[in-house]
């Protein structure tokens, strides 16, 4: 993805998560998809889709179990 686009998508998830922390970075050797980080915590990947001309993005976080809070 070209930097003008990284960062209207960084513009873009910082306004709907209402988090001014959160950082999209290229990947290495990738076109088509960038890192999402908050801080300096990895938290996912986007990635682009062009299909006929009809571009959309797709983020995708793992979340792990032993990550989740107990259960009360």
């Amino acid at each position: 993805m070209k930097l003008s686009e990284l960062e209207r998508l960084q513009t873009y998830l910082r306004q709907r998560f209402n988090d001014p922390a959160l950082n999209i970075k290229a990947r290495p050797n990738k076109d088509d998809s960038a890192e999402v980080y908050i801080g300096e915590e990895f938290i996912g990947v986007l990635f682009r889709d062009d299909e006929e001309g009809d571009v959309s993005y797709d983020f995708n976080m793992a979340i792990l179990e032993i990550d989740l809070p107990e259960q009360a």
